[in-house]
């Protein structure tokens, strides 16, 4: 048997193990220089791991002399753990996303895993990822995206914990962290017309997607409720372009300039607004009010100064992460559901009534 090219060596000494030319420094290596077992350095690099102040000083230290660098593979062999989290995401042409990417990610990582992305230009184009999902072996999900009945059965059967964000399937038992974005809807419906809207538009998100509908459905409701007309729909694709085009289409299929226009999201209300303003010389909010959803940062800037609605972003992906955690640890469990409502941001694109209404976190389901 070919012997190990180290030599011996105790703590004080000068003398430390030297790996053979182009060999990869290992966990045994530092074990050798630091004077302690392999499952003491193991736990060093392990967050959250029992370890004494002396052996972690010992252990870096040979560390930091040999520029070791943990073997992520190595450990996920050992452990039968990965140590990644999944995250697919849809739509990300809605900047509302990498708040909720930072958010998720920074998550993730103090719980001593890393996130794997998964990105889609359509909810329904999920399966086509699946697949990547499963090679990967991931320890668990965080899903914002729609999801078959199917697919859910089939993130049980691989025994991959799921997590659904913003999206809440009423057919099956799973763990989710959503907005109420039905509850939003109503509210900004309410308030516009408590200040004397009465000819609404709504310029909708994709079709494909679960939270459009949900607004889209939240504002036909409320404005059935209040014996209001029927809004001019139009579809939209969450980007800049289709909050112009959007308008234009409302207008001509209403004849004159509606009270209001409800967009699916901020980028939408944008676009809606220069359209309004640079284009077609309406005064907003004086003859029409534009309003959106998710607060994006660019709607708070002085150009724009959007009437949106705000979803509790961060603290819905510290209660997810926080939830998938649980779920990774010891499987099972009753489905959770956690739900939280958006609160009304008042910018100076909309008319509004003087009274601001807040919610906080709803009854956990």
């Amino acid at each position: 048997m070919r012997k190990k090219n180290t030599v011996a060596w105790t703590p004080g000494t000068t003398a430390r193990p030297v790996p053979g030319a182009g060999r990869r420094v290992t966990s045994y290596d530092v074990a050798l220089l630091a004077g302690v077992s392999q499952s003491a350095v193991s736990r060093c690099f392990k967050p959250g791991a029992s370890i004494s102040p002396a052996t972690q000083a010992k252990v870096m230290q040979a560390a930091l002399s040999l520029d070791y660098i943990p073997n992520a593979a190595a450990r996920s062999l050992i452990t039968r753990r990965s140590n990644l989290v999944a995250v697919i995401i849809s739509n990300l042409a809605n900047l509302y996303y990498p708040q909720v990417l930072s958010d998720l990610s920074q998550q993730i990582a103090r719980q001593g895993k890393r996130l794997l992305l998964f990105t889609l230009e359509r909810e329904a184009d999920i399966g086509k990822v699946l697949s990547d999902v499963w090679q990967y072996q991931v320890d668990g999900a965080v899903v914002a995206t729609g999801l078959s009945d199917e697919q859910m059965l089939e993130f049980g059967r691989r025994d991959v914990p799921l997590v659904l964000f913003n999206r809440s399937p009423r057919e099956h038992a799973v763990h989710a962290v959503l907005c109420d974005q039905g509850e939003a809807a109503r509210l900004l419906v309410s308030r516009l017309a408590e200040a004397g809207h009465r000819q609404f538009a709504v310029i909708d998100g994709p079709g494909d997607s679960a939270v459009a509908q949900e607004r889209k459905a939240g504002v036909l409701d409320r404005l059935f409720t209040l014996g209001l007309p029927a809004p001019i729909v139009v579809s939209g694709n969450y980007d800049y372009a289709s909050g112009g085009r959007g308008l234009r289409k409302v207008i001509d299929r209403l004849g004159r300039v509606p009270d209001a226009v409800i967009c699916g999201n901020d980028i939408m209300a944008i676009g809606c607004l220069d359209t309004a303003r640079h284009q077609m010389g309406i005064q907003v909010p004086l003859q029409m009010s534009v309003a959106g959803f998710d607060a994006l940062e660019a709607s708070g800037w002085l150009s724009y100064d959007i009437t949106t609605l705000r979803q509790p972003v961060q603290k819905m992906a510290t209660d997810a992460v926080a939830m998938l955690g649980e779920l990774m640890e010891r499987r099972g469990g009753n489905a959770e559901r956690r739900r939280y409502c958006s609160y009304l941001v008042e910018g100076s694109t909309a008319r509004l009534t003087s009274e601001p209404q807040r919610f906080g976190m709803m009854a956990a389901a």
